[in-house]
């Protein structure tokens, strides 16, 4: 829940480290579960994001989306027309969102009325991803139409990921690219496929099982 950028002063990182913490034990007393979920442009992950939502709210939980990606203006229509609840965030900025710009939304909202906060691309894909993020769990999406050269370009996010999450994208599956490809680049870079589920969330196969390891 910040974003690294670089040659931001320690100063600054310290200070955004300290509200993200803020955030999370804010959502912590509001008996909130909260996932932060990454993933570039063209991964699937708004996609995603609203087949999780919708699937969640059928379980009887109440669910809202924070649009933080440099798409936010379309994102946030997106989840609002899958019938979710959403807070658009959109700077218009490729670095995406800072922990107090969320602090700052969340203090008109009463976070009372919702069990599960999902946030959408808070930091960026190419930042130092070793730092506390303030939520429960950190996703990272990825596509079969990225191949291996985007495990590879951000196999820091990766490693410091909860959960990833391959999404068959119904292009893939059309023209027969091997999801396998991209999981075996990704276990000699990570040392290991852990935690890792593949989803074709267009069609909804495959997301249950993500529900369960975000202990959502």
């Amino acid at each position: 829940m910040h974003i690294v950028q670089a040659g931001m002063e320690t100063d600054v990182l310290k200070a955004n480290n300290k509200v993200a913490h803020e955030i999370y034990h804010m959502f912590k007393e509001h008996g909130i579960r909260s996932v932060d979920f990454m993933g570039s442009i063209g991964s699937g992950k708004t996609t995603l994001i609203c087949e999780m939502g919708k699937r969640l709210e059928e379980q009887g939980k109440k669910v809202v989306v924070i649009a933080g990606d440099v798409t936010g203006d379309d994102d946030f229509k997106r989840f609002k027309a899958a019938g979710l609840e959403a807070i658009n965030c959109n700077t218009n900025k490729e670095c995406h969102l800072e922990a107090w710009q969320i602090k700052k939304v969340l203090e008109d909202t009463d976070l009372d009325r919702y069990d599960v906060v999902i946030i959408e691309n808070v930091g960026n894909l190419v930042c130092p991803a070793d730092f506390p993020l303030g939520t429960d769990y950190r996703a990272v999406v990825i596509s079969t139409t990225e191949g291996d050269d985007m495990v590879r370009k951000h196999h820091a996010v990766f490693l410091h990921s909860d959960v990833a999450v391959l999404n068959k994208m119904d292009i893939c599956d059309a023209v027969g690219v091997d999801p396998q490809i991209i999981l075996d680049d990704y276990a000699k870079l990570t040392g290991g496929v852990k935690k890792m589920y593949t989803t074709s969330a267009k069609k909804g196969d495959g997301i249950d099982e993500v529900i369960a390891a975000l202990g959502l």
